[in-house]
């Protein structure tokens, strides 16, 4: 394959050597692309600089003569200035292109690709591509059709000019990672109960605040209005954001006057802005300005603290930290190393559970029992109501362990001849089937439901490996109306991977244990939007015999790797482990 020319390789390798340094670098990225960065002394077309110990990338302009290729991937190379800006690519371009192309699109990714070819148009083929929105949002790989990328070329007073190109920042994949942040956008679902997170990458530096503001108020894509909802308002964009040592200014601005928000409306907007705004460190407090009015709670309340909205928790408001467990068949519950009896149905009499789920107030339990036949719906503790376990499902083939979510809907699967079937019980009816494509019907081995129902998660055996799949779940009026088709979370894996548990390990992402050998294992860590884990999610390889995961998507809670005999926490495995006592198994936490 030829590569592109070694020019640029030497950029990438001091591109590693620096990049410790350009973590800290004043950046906006492409919600706001800037035309042009910081005055340095190194001086347009320089190349490579470091001023007041930070690192500079200044692309040189077009060089007089060059031909139609060269220009190709020199306006490339424009495109990763460092601190990030479009003005030396524009340079590139012809006069009529340069002002309509858009570049604020959105961004394209990729590993490698092939040093350019050809006069008219010049032809690019892109190695590892990947789409992102201009939220930041992954939107996954690019389709065999679009990993070539041909540009028109022009002659322009005697100078080769692109006429077209992608509106899109196109960039390599190592320059992205070291520029862009994983960060979530809070909105609600559609009855405004639970916040709902999406991932998406913002750039570092300065211009964070705004570039997350931003995104936030581009509300979420068409293809979640039945999954999320925004009460920020429609059309709005960042004119400001100014921060005053602890506490930020956000001013925004609306294509026409808005009008003033309801005291309940407010307090959305704030939670949404708090559960966003709460990932930046350096930020406590903050202001929010529409059309010039600063929007207020009820007293005159204009200053709010990020932790505003704690009880649209997308983990649970108040969610109990407890664990659960069973002991010779009889359902335990309590902190690790001390699981303790419960006195509930379950608790006290041996009904042949083979598996549970707990409600996230760790009130109400569903077991499974009868050989994976029947469901059964009992209080974890007897509080004096004699209440006793009842059957909400039975007849099925092969139920999994149920799941909890924060509405209160027991999520069940059934593994039957013909595939599995997903379905909904609430507290007062039976089973409601759900289609969930490329998961029902499907040979699923186990699943998930996020606490603020809007994703499901399962491990899908399809040609000889397990695969993980997520569906985005839709709602109205407090009712579940469909899924979205699942999509497959990127892996890299033997042909013959089985994966032993699954398990949240935050609201946008889950642990994966699998086995390497005979007593080797390792956990992953996968972000529910399916793009690249990261440095930040990298696996952790653990010796012993694990049988299952107990995750949590409670961030100061701990994700542990369960054997025969003990919890081992996956994010300290120097520590010394936790023995469970003898019998104990399936042990989990709510949900």
């Amino acid at each position: 394959m030829s590569r592109r020319p070694g020019r640029a390789s030497r950029r990438l390798l001091a591109d590693a050597v620096v990049a410790p340094v350009v973590a800290s670098l004043v950046l906006t990225g492409c919600v706001s692309l800037p035309e042009s960065g910081p005055v340095t002394e190194a001086g347009a077309g320089t190349g490579d600089a470091e001023v007041g110990g930070q690192y500079y990338f200044d692309p040189p302009p077009p060089p007089d003569g060059a031909p139609p290729a060269e220009i190709v991937d020199r306006f490339l190379d424009g495109m990763t200035a460092i601190p990030v800006s479009t003005s030396v690519a524009r340079q590139y371009l012809t006069p009529e292109f340069r002002d309509s192309w858009s570049p604020k699109q959105g961004i394209i990714t990729y590993d490698d690709f092939v040093a350019p070819r050809g006069s008219s148009p010049v032809s690019v083929r892109l190695v590892g591509a990947e789409r992102y929105d201009s939220a930041g949002r992954w939107l996954g790989p690019v389709s065999s059709g679009e990993e070539v990328l041909d540009f028109p070329v022009e002659l322009v007073d005697g100078q080769y000019r692109i006429a077209s190109a992608p509106d899109a920042l196109v960039v390599p994949q190592s320059w992205f990672e070291q520029r862009y942040e994983r960060m979530s956008l809070y909105y609600f679902d559609p009855d405004a109960e639970v916040l709902v997170p999406e991932p998406v990458f913002v750039p570092r530096g300065d211009q964070l605040v705004s570039n997350l503001v931003s995104a936030l108020l581009a509300g979420p894509p068409s293809d979640l209005s039945r999954v999320e909802t925004t009460f920020l308002p429609a059309g709005a964009t960042v004119e400001l954001s100014v921060p005053v040592d602890d506490v930020v200014d956000i001013v925004v601005g609306t294509p026409g006057e808005a009008p003033t928000p309801t005291p309940e409306a407010v307090r959305l907007i704030v939670a949404q802005l708090a559960w966003t705004l709460r990932q930046v460190p350096t930020i406590d407090r903050f202001r929010l300005l529409v059309d010039g009015r600063p929007v207020q709670l009820p007293g005159g309340v204009t200053e709010f603290s990020v932790e505003e909205g704690a009880p649209y928790d997308p983990s649970g408001y108040q969610a109990t930290s407890r664990l659960f467990g069973l002991r010779d068949g009889l359902l335990v519950s309590g902190v690790p190393g001390a699981l303790a009896s419960t006195d509930g149905p379950l608790g006290t009499r041996d009904l042949g559970v083979r598996s549970f789920g707990v409600d996230l107030a760790g009130e109400t339990v569903a077991a499974v029992t009868d050989e994976g036949r029947t469901l059964l719906r009992a209080p974890v503790q007897d509080g004096g109501s004699g209440e006793g376990a009842v059957s909400v499902v039975s007849g099925a083939s092969d139920l999994l362990r149920p799941a909890w979510d924060l509405e209160g809907r027991l999520w069940v699967v059934d593994r039957t001849p013909a595939g599995a079937r997903v379905s909904t019980v609430t507290e007062d009816g039976g089973p409601v089937e759900v289609r969930v494509p490329g998961i029902s019907g499907a040979d699923v081995r186990s699943f998930l439901v996020s606490r603020d129902g809007s994703r499901i998660i399962a491990v899908v055996r399809a040609r000889g490996r397990d695969q993980v799949r997520v569906s985005r779940l839709r709602y109205g009026e407090n009712r579940l109306l469909s899924a979205s088709p699942s999509r497959r979370l990127a892996w890299e894996g033997g042909r013959d991977l089985r994966i032993k548990g699954l398990g949240w390990r935050s609201p946008t992402s889950v642990a994966v244990l699998h086995r390497l050998a005979e007593d080797l294992y390792e956990v992953r860590t996968l972000s529910v939007d399916g793009a690249p884990a990261g440095a930040e999610a990298a696996a952790t390889t653990m010796r012993g015999r694990f049988v299952s995961l107990a995750g949590t998507p409670v961030p100061d809670e701990t994700v542990y790797a369960v054997t025969r005999e003990a919890l081992v926490d996956i994010a300290n495995q120097g520590g010394p482990a936790i023995d469970l006592v003898e019998g104990t198994t399936a042990v989990r936490h709510v949900g």
